[in-house]
């Protein structure tokens, strides 16, 4: 019987924001307030260049920058070079935009209601595609695999996780690229009724990967994806991720989620009950807090920023420094409340480089993306499972309850030691490779 890719893992994470280039400080500008000038605007040719990318409009561009800075991360682009090491039909794209290229569709459907479309410009008009972002990514790299663009509002960032996850886990391809790429311009502040500042201009990219495949590369892999759920309600999102009350390690919650006065349940976020579906001392971040309302690109950019936490938690140093930003109790104080035995994967972000370097990260179960565990029994394995505690897990929330739309997904520490398999597993029938 052929052995599938085991868990999925994560093996690169890029950004392409402006102030945070690595997930631990993305975390550190959640948990910290930013004062005096905003930052200048991501300088996207500074990473990609400018050749070939005139006509390209700006959420492509960014998508591009994070996408490089992952597929670099994770080892499958060299530093000199854009092509992936790997066969392209084994690496699959899934991205997550809502509002991407609005202006470009918008401003075509105008111009052809107001003239014709022989004044449409051929060079503008593929980006008025949906899928125009994750098309780009898979032609700038050879990616022939999967090709998936979400536009799922407020839940589409973690759908996109999920998706590309679910995508490895079922032997289409060894691994994916997921985007969350968001922009503001004229078209989106109308729409939405929010000033550029409010909004988010950026991306961020992550590479996910079957536990087996990124060993048998020796890829080190920074976190596991677990658990995934979506529901109609916050509080029921969490109970299905986290039963009988579990308390994570942190929680990273929905845009703008305000729970009002403690234990009242009565902000705008508070679940369909009533009730505050967290533990009060569980250190809480809105990412939105420092980049900006980041619509299809949240749920990317609370795993990057999950991914720092881990790193930091498993470096025994404290996520940021004093409380976090949403701490709803005297005892929520960041991420010293989950104490020192909350351990997380190798260092993330800033250590990206040691990343590189480093040898093969163990792998997991066969259960894929979805497992509660942290490695699987196998042929001459030790009897039983390794769980993973609650409080050694990021949870991770979008959505809004009055949408009837909340997704969930856990974040939790790659194991220092899994049961051993072969460095090369063979293929699985449904795989897309050569």
């Amino acid at each position: 019987m052929t052995r599938g890719p085991g868990e999925v893992v994560v093996t690169g994470v890029g950004l392409a924001l402006p102030g945070a280039d690595t997930p631990d400080a993305l975390l550190r500008r959640t948990a910290c307030a930013v004062t005096g000038p905003a930052a200048e605007p991501f300088d996207t040719a500074a990473r990609i260049g400018r050749r070939g990318h005139r006509y390209k409009d700006r959420a492509t561009r960014l998508a591009l920058c994070a996408a490089l800075d992952a597929l670099r991360d994770a080892r499958l682009i060299p530093s000199d070079g854009e092509e992936v090491t790997v066969p392209g039909d084994t690496v699959g794209v899934v991205a997550s935009s809502n509002l991407g290229n609005l202006d470009t569709a918008c401003l075509t459907a105008a111009a052809i209601a107001e003239r014709s479309a022989v004044d449409l410009s051929p060079m503008s008009l593929p980006n008025a595609s949906s899928n125009v972002i994750a098309s780009w990514v898979a032609i700038r790299h050879g990616l022939r695999g999967p090709n998936l663009m979400l536009c799922n509002g407020a839940t589409s960032g973690l759908d996109a996780v999920h998706w590309g996850a679910a995508l490895v886990a079922a032997g289409r391809v060894r691994r994916a690229v997921v985007i969350g790429v968001e922009t503001h311009n004229a078209v989106v502040e109308d729409l939405l009724g929010r000033s550029a500042d409010e909004l988010l201009d950026g991306a961020a990219a992550l590479v996910v990967e079957g536990a087996r495949w990124a060993e048998g590369r020796g890829a080190r892999a920074a976190a596991t994806l677990g658990r995934y759920q979506r529901r109609a309600g916050l509080s029921g999102c969490v109970e299905a991720l986290l039963p009988g009350g579990a308390a994570p390690g942190v929680w990273f919650t929905p845009e703008r989620y305000a729970e009002g006065p403690a234990g009242t349940g009565a902000g705008t976020g508070a679940g369909t009950d009533g009730a505050v579906p967290v533990p009060e001392a569980v250190p809480r971040y809105d990412v939105t807090s420092a980049v900006g309302r980041a619509s299809g690109a949240l749920g990317v950019l609370q795993c990057v920023a999950a991914i720092g936490w881990l790193a930091r938690a498993e470096a025994g140093t404290d996520a940021a420094p004093g409380a976090g930003p949403q701490a709803a109790g005297p005892q929520a104080a960041g991420p010293r409340a989950v104490g020192s035995e909350a351990a997380g994967p190798r260092a993330a972000g800033s250590e990206a480089a040691e990343r590189r370097a480093a040898g093969p990260q163990a792998a997991g179960s066969e259960a894929g993306a979805g497992s509660g565990t942290a490695c699987a029994a196998g042929p001459g394995a030790a009897p039983g499972p390794v769980p993973v505690p609650a409080s050694r897990q990021a949870l991770i929330t979008s959505g809004d309850d009055t949408a009837d739309a909340v997704a969930g997904l856990l974040l939790r520490p790659t194991p220092d030691r899994c049961h051993p398999h072969p460095p090369r597993a063979p293929l699985i029938s449904m795989e897309c490779s050569r």
